[in-house]
């Protein structure tokens, strides 16, 4: 594997309060309570892309509406919520140093200024984003744009994830999967960055 792509949420940051501050400030505007930490419909909003979140918590004719709402939000007041994993700079460094690096997630435009805020974005050659695809994960169609941005065949790279979505993506696009968190049983699994630094030196 001689390069890496990475998810954001759950793997370079931990984001669940980000994210659900962010949803329910939307959902605020048509009336609807907050979505509790531990709330099943929680992980939706950590690991999907906003038009399937807002389809599956307002209907389809919201969809529009809520996401004339969100873009209309500065989601730099909601940066302070996200936590960098550990170790987060170190490891990246020592990856961009010997390999590629891009990003590929179902986030939209906010990626770009988080990895600016957390002075993160000069590690990655590509960030790929769901406003850059038709389809977000889990359909492969990030990875495989990557992979084109990158120029590396997909049999090349590895993709590091946490959500099924993520899991669901490189099989589709038939690409080498670690999960970040031990979510898969008999998937490869790291829970930290310098664990799976030490996995990718072991497996390269």
């Amino acid at each position: 594997m001689k390069g890496i792509v990475f998810d954001c949420d759950g793997v370079l940051f931990e984001s669940r309060r980000a994210n659900l501050e962010y949803y329910n400030t939307v959902l605020e505007r048509f009336s609807i309570g907050p979505i509790p930490a531990d709330d099943d419909r929680a992980q939706l909003c950590h690991t999907a892309a906003s038009p399937d979140v807002f389809r599956t918590l307002l209907g389809e004719e919201n969809v529009a509406p809520a996401l004339s709402i969100a873009n209309s939000l500065d989601y730099r007041e909601f940066i302070p919520y996200m936590i960098p994993a550990d170790n987060l700079h170190e490891v990246l460094a020592a990856f961009a140093s010997s390999c590629p690096l891009a990003v590929a997630t179902n986030r939209g435009n906010s990626v770009v200024e988080i990895l600016c805020h957390f002075d993160l974005e000069s590690y990655f050659d590509v960030v790929v984003t769901s406003k850059d695809v038709s389809r977000p994960k889990p359909y492969p169609d990030m990875l495989n744009l990557a992979s084109t941005e990158l120029g590396m065949a997909i049999p090349d790279l590895l993709f590091v994830g946490d959500s099924e979505l993520d899991l669901k993506a490189a099989q589709s696009a038939g690409m080498a999967f670690v999960a970040f968190g031990g979510r898969f049983p008999g998937v490869p699994t790291v829970h930290s960055h310098r664990e799976l630094l030490a996995w990718h030196e072991k497996n390269r």
